[in-house]
């Protein structure tokens, strides 16, 4: 068997068995707090070394935990919240995957040059076939986010992580216009919604300058199991978690909000002392 009827063999087979994965269900649910996929090599960040001054690099932050509510589900007591991933850098943030398998992709990040063009990075970055919203399955940026926890002390420092949320995977797409004043901010969105098709080789992700990728408080796995908890504690959302995607400001990517538990929509946070990080939400496109 030549080496180029190889190759085509294993990429029918690859076929088939995301067509089967397609078929039998759903997919396994990410690993708890986004546990890593196997190492893969990567890059230095250029847009933290000299090199940076001749790049449009992006910047990821994420605006504060959003439209909160409690559900019980299974004798479980979920606290649901909406989150926002900003992007504010001089360029896009920009992924192109290549499929390694039924439901991965290994990642390229694309930067782009301010003289034309563009470089690519390799950052470790993973896109993941993920079910999701109405059922079914997208390509989705892995690890593009997380949920945490933290108890607060009475001064409102946190002091301890208790709980992470399941959820980890996001689209990355321009969904909303929300900092237009931004240069280089596109009147129209360049990166269209998730695809979906189970069969695709190549995909590419992104949120251009001054868009915002949003998901609503209802949306599957937006919540942190609170079952039990009482006491006051910070409900954190991070953006890009594992920096699979370099930005020109890794520090910048945290929100949250002081909640006391039991949680009242009402009273959010009934006395309990600590910041409010990040920018405000606003209400959801959806």
């Amino acid at each position: 068997m030549g080496p180029l009827l190889s190759l085509e063999l294993l990429s029918v087979l690859a076929l088939l068995a995301a067509v089967l994965a397609s078929a039998l269900g759903p997919a396994p649910a990410d690993p708890p707090g986004g546990a890593p996929l196997r190492p893969a090599r990567v890059d230095p960040n250029p847009c933290i070394t000299p090199f940076r001054v001749g790049l449009r690099c992006p910047d990821l932050v994420m605006r504060r935990p959003h439209g909160m509510y409690t559900e019980s589900r299974a004798g479980r007591t979920l606290l649901r919240a909406g989150n926002s991933i900003d992007s504010i850098g001089r360029g896009p943030a920009e992924l192109h995957g290549v499929r390694i398998g039924p439901r991965f992709m290994r990642a390229r990040q694309r930067i782009y040059k301010r003289a034309g063009g563009r470089i690519g990075v390799r950052t470790g970055a993973r896109l993941q076939y993920k079910l999701a919203h109405l059922g079914r399955r997208y390509w989705k940026f892995y690890n593009a986010a997380r949920f945490e926890l933290w108890r607060v002390d009475r001064r409102g420092r946190r002091t301890r992580k208790v709980r992470t949320g399941p959820k980890v995977s996001y689209c990355l797409r321009d969904l909303r216009r929300t900092r237009p004043n931004l240069r280089r901010s596109p009147a129209a969105p360049r990166y269209p919604g998730c695809d979906t098709y189970p069969l695709r080789q190549r995909v590419t992700l992104g949120t251009s300058t001054g868009w915002s990728d949003i998901y609503p408080p209802a949306y599957p796995e937006q919540w942190i199991n609170v079952s039990g908890l009482r006491g006051c504690f910070a409900y954190v959302h991070i953006a890009d978690p594992e920096n699979r995607i370099y930005e020109s400001n890794e520090d910048n990517n945290e929100a949250q909000v002081i909640v006391r538990l039991p949680f009242r929509a009402k009273a959010r946070r009934r006395g309990c002392r600590g910041a409010d990080d990040g920018r405000p939400s606003f209400p959801s496109p959806y």
